[in-house]
């Protein structure tokens, strides 16, 4: 079973935790049998599909990914990527998430994020996934951040030219294997066949 768990900062409310029935499932590491289809073309600030990072493409943290971007119908263009670091936080910084947090370690997915495409992404937000050892998701579903040690930043308002860039941290959680990796899953062609970053 996942695990849904939500921490606001702010507007004086309590964190809110909640299971969720949705499980992760193992990512697969074979060659998948369908090959993800190119998209219809329409979006004429998206590159050619050999400019993208393909999907299933491994990469260690540093490296830097080249992915097709959708954040809502009218919030779509290219961005690069860069894993900068994922950090083990300590349990005691799960605090603010309650009893359902109990037992679990964070880890700090930290990334710059990058327009490529020249498009208008300002407030778009991105989130990558932990990735356990051997390959598998989380199964843990968190909403928010810890302030200080991961803050979630959306794309600030001038993220609208070729070359803008932030930086953003999303965070993860286990209770059991350590997390080794992040994963960007967005996306159909993404979504069976990520890109993962590993230390």
């Amino acid at each position: 079973m996942g695990l849904g768990l939500s921490a606001c900062a702010g507007d004086g409310e309590e964190p809110v935790a909640q299971d969720s029935p949705a499980a992760s499932a193992p990512a697969s590491s074979g060659p998948s049998s369908e090959s993800p289809t190119a998209d219809s073309g329409d979006d004429s600030a998206t590159p050619a599909e050999g400019d993208v990072t393909a999907p299933g493409t491994e990469l260690k943290v540093g490296d830097r990914a080249v992915l097709p971007f959708e954040y809502t119908s009218e919030k779509k263009g290219t961005i690069a990527v860069t894993v900068t670091a994922i950090e083990k936080g300590a349990e005691a910084d799960m605090a603010a998430y309650g009893e359902k947090a109990k037992g679990m370690t964070p880890y700090f997915i930290k990334m710059k994020v990058e327009n490529v495409g020249g498009t208008d992404l300002s407030y778009a937000s991105l989130k990558l996934d932990g990735v356990l050892e051997g390959g598998a998701g989380t199964g843990v579903v968190l909403i928010g951040d810890i302030p200080g040690k991961c803050d979630r930043e959306s794309a600030p308002t001038e993220f609208t030219t070729k070359g803008a860039s932030y930086e953003t941290c999303a965070l993860s959680a286990t209770k059991s294997s350590p997390i080794i990796g992040a994963s960007f899953e967005e996306g159909d062609a993404y979504r069976d066949s990520p890109v993962v970053w590993t230390n």
